[in-house]
């Protein structure tokens, strides 16, 4: 098992990759992923861990695939995962796998401008989503046209009262899985008045 790290959306779905060796002539009695080793009593098989029934799948075997898979990731998901197997001769322990889990937080800057100035939207993970994902950008729930791009940065330029509203973002294939929404105000600095004359 090949050490890596994972970067991953909450309440989306993630596959932990692995596969493993042993002599042929070894016979494995068990085979479970484990992210704790408590002193003197030692790694505690994570489908038996409280929380974790439904949320996790071992889609592996006892022969060489050990993929773990872990659904509607929570942000307490983030953790070193382990694979061990126990032969009537020996255990092993593969390489830890860091999974990261994050959300998508949409910052705002400034929330609150004078029509004509401009504002920056950045949408933010605590880690980089691997692979390298497109945004998508929503106003009042809709999406922005021609709004994805590859930067997690959006700029609005020149901003008109028709700005104004609840803006959104998410990682393009995971759009159910959007930012918070922020909302911006766009003020009139000058108001008009017809003459009745």
């Amino acid at each position: 098992l090949t050490s890596i790290r994972i970067c991953a959306l909450k309440g989306s779905t993630v596959d932990i990759s692995c596969s493993y060796t042993y002599p042929s002539y070894h016979e494995i009695k068990k085979a479970f992923w484990f992210t704790k080793w408590e002193s003197g009593i030692g790694p505690k098989d994570l489908s038996s861990v409280p929380g974790y029934a439904g949320h996790i799948k071992y889609l592996g075997d006892k022969e060489s695939d050990c993929t773990l898979r872990i659904t509607d990731l929570r942000l307490s998901d983030s953790a070193g995962y382990k694979f061990r197997f126990i032969t009537p001769v020996e255990k092993f322990a593969g390489s830890p796998v860091s999974l990261t889990v994050t959300d998508v937080v949409l910052e705002m800057d400034p929330t609150s401008v004078s029509e004509r100035e401009n504002v920056t939207l950045t949408c933010r993970t605590k880690c980089t989503l691997d692979p390298i994902t497109a945004y998508s950008w929503y106003k009042n729930g809709q999406p922005i046209p021609n709004s994805s791009t590859y930067s997690p940065v959006y700029s609005l330029f020149s901003v008109s009262s028709e700005d104004t509203g609840r803006y959104s973002c998410a990682s393009e294939g995971n759009e159910e899985l959007t930012s918070a929404e922020e909302t911006l105000i766009a003020r009139c600095e000058y108001m008009g008045f017809k003459s009745l004359v």
